[in-house]
């Protein structure tokens, strides 16, 4: 009969719904399960930082200039009054001090202040994990000829001056340039000096027709110095500061 069912025809049924219950989606599921899916983008690498290097030259070479050189640099030097010196700003410089530059010691690992000191002060102590680190050391002022202990851990009468301070930069063609040029000359070695911070506060931005350093014996090596960054930077000068200069330059040896 045809209705009639046995024994084999309920065995057929009971596959035939094992069979449509396994559908190919559930399937794949099952299949996910015992297989790990690989990664569909690779996982974000970080970037490894270069080790400090601060063995690195912290000059460039030829600087200061000899007294015969700097005489050349100053008659070539553009004489002109300042610019702009009403748009200053010590943010036109960049936010702070900077290794990302170009400039004697840029890209050494090393702090611009802890290259200045590591530079300037004797009897230096440096860090044992971190050797960019000064820990204590002594200044001979150049400007005053002070002795000026450094520590680490205390409060400090050094401070790093701009030999042609910032605002002098500005008012000489620095107003022109741009940040990232700018970024570079505040944080280059070469226009740095560890110095006493009275003196440095009495400096302030002024040009030597205004201020010189109290200690007489670095007059020469001021103006060496002063006339070098002038030239390196093409950067003007007043005729007052010129003449200034070549007076600075008269009392070399």
């Amino acid at each position: 009969m045809s209705g009639a069912t046995g024994p084999g025809m309920g065995a057929v049924l009971v596959l035939a719904a094992v069979v449509t219950a396994c559908t190919p989606p559930q399937l794949d599921r099952a299949e996910a399960r015992r297989t790990p899916r690989l990664p569909t983008t690779a996982p974000p690498t970080t970037a490894s930082k270069p080790p400090p290097s601060p063995k690195a030259p912290l000059a460039s070479p030829g600087f200061p200039p000899t007294e015969d050189r700097a005489r050349e640099q100053l008659a070539r030097l553009t004489v002109a009054w300042g610019k702009n010196w009403q748009t200053y700003q010590r943010s036109a410089f960049g936010d702070g001090w900077s290794d990302d530059t170009d400039a004697p010691g840029g890209r050494n690992g090393c702090d611009t202040r802890d290259d200045v000191l590591r530079r300037d002060l004797k009897d230096l102590r440096e860090g044992d994990r971190n050797p960019c680190v000064v820990l204590s050391g002594t200044l001979k002022d150049p400007y005053t000829g002070q002795e000026l202990p450094y520590s680490y851990r205390r409060a400090s009468q050094i401070q790093t001056d701009h030999v042609v301070a910032l605002g002098a930069a500005w008012r000489a063609g620095a107003w022109a340039w741009t940040p990232k040029r700018r970024l570079t000359y505040a944080n280059d070695l070469d226009v740095l000096l560890a110095a006493d911070k009275d003196t440095n506060y009495a400096k302030s931005s002024q040009t030597p027709d205004k201020w010189k350093p109290p200690r007489k014996e670095y007059w020469c090596e001021y103006g060496r110095r002063w006339t070098g960054i002038k030239a390196k930077y093409q950067l003007t000068v007043t005729a007052p500061e010129k003449l200034a200069l070549q007076n600075l330059l008269a009392t070399c040896g």
